[in-house]
């Protein structure tokens, strides 16, 4: 009897309701694709910064990309590439969020009000980073070392992701709200050492050079996800944009804050971390200059 049935679920006849399904499941998709395109053929700066986040997760995989020839960076370089990455985002945070924030606000009819608003929102970002890392079981790649017990690689793989989700949000926000001030390009290059390392943390937890490679490829593609989320918003947000900047600029403040800044100024390694995030602020500074 069970050969028989097993015949039976073999035949074309029976998986056809399967092709029948995925057919019909394809047609919501489509129109869901199709309408996706006429909003960002509607919305043109919507697009751009959903292009950016892209081009910034990119970033990553590029830079995961010395892990098949150099293996892990120097443990000296941790510091000042971890203070680089926290340097970029404190004056991306400031230069692209913040201040085009603070001058719409300035130019409203209810500064006080809005001001207020806008600084609730700040907060607001932060919280929710804050919930967030609370609730996601992760781990962090800098607490990773060959001397001490490994953790799961799917908790790094959470942190990596936890912490390119707000980066994503705000290049998302301030692409699509045309004050950009060379963001993009800095988180971007920011990431370049960012994917260097994730990669190497891969490679610490037993993943081949290739796997580590495509592993934090992969978790910069995160950031797009944070991008579509930041350009619906600010295509929403309308008088309330300062909103919109200040809630990504407050996420982004926390991942600075809770993570870069400490992992880059342990025990001994202070000076480097903070001459990576002073060369770091210099850059950013530089790219919102002459962006």
């Amino acid at each position: 009897m069970t050969q028989l049935v097993a015949r039976q679920l073999a035949r074309s006849g029976v998986r056809r309701p399967l092709w029948a399904g995925a057919a019909l499941a394809a047609g919501p998709l489509l129109l869901g694709i199709d309408q996706a395109l006429i909003w960002f053929a509607a919305h043109p700066m919507a697009w751009h910064g959903l292009q950016a986040s892209l081009l910034a997760g990119l970033a990553t995989g590029l830079g995961a990309l010395p892990v098949l020839f150099l293996r892990r960076p120097d443990e000296r370089l941790m510091a000042p590439m971890l203070g680089l990455a926290g340097g970029m985002m404190l004056a991306a945070s400031l230069f692209s969020l913040l201040v085009p924030a603070v001058q719409t606000v300035a130019a409203s009819g209810a500064p006080w009000t809005l001001g207020s608003l806008t600084a609730l929102a700040l907060l607001a970002g932060a919280a929710v980073m804050h919930g967030i890392d609370r609730r996601t079981a992760h781990a962090h790649v800098e607490d990773i070392d060959n001397r001490r017990g490994l953790p799961q690689l799917g908790l790094v793989v959470a942190a990596i992701a936890l912490h390119n989700v707000p980066e994503g949000l705000a290049v998302g926000v301030a692409a699509a709200s045309g004050v950009d001030h060379g963001m993009s390009l800095g988180i971007a290059i920011q990431n370049v050492p960012e994917g260097w390392i994730v990669a190497s943390a891969m490679l610490a937890l037993g993943a081949g050079a290739g796997r580590a490679a495509l592993m934090a490829l992969a978790t910069g593609l995160v950031e797009p996800l944070g991008g579509l989320f930041g350009v619906i918003a600010s295509s929403l947000a309308g008088a309330a944009l300062p909103l919109a900047l200040a809630a990504a600029a407050g996420a982004m403040l926390w991942v600075v804050s809770h993570e870069l800044i400490p992992a880059s100024h342990r025990a001994g390694r202070e000076a480097a971390g903070t001459a990576g995030l002073l060369a770091g602020f210099a850059v950013m500074t530089t790219l919102a200059v002459a962006i």
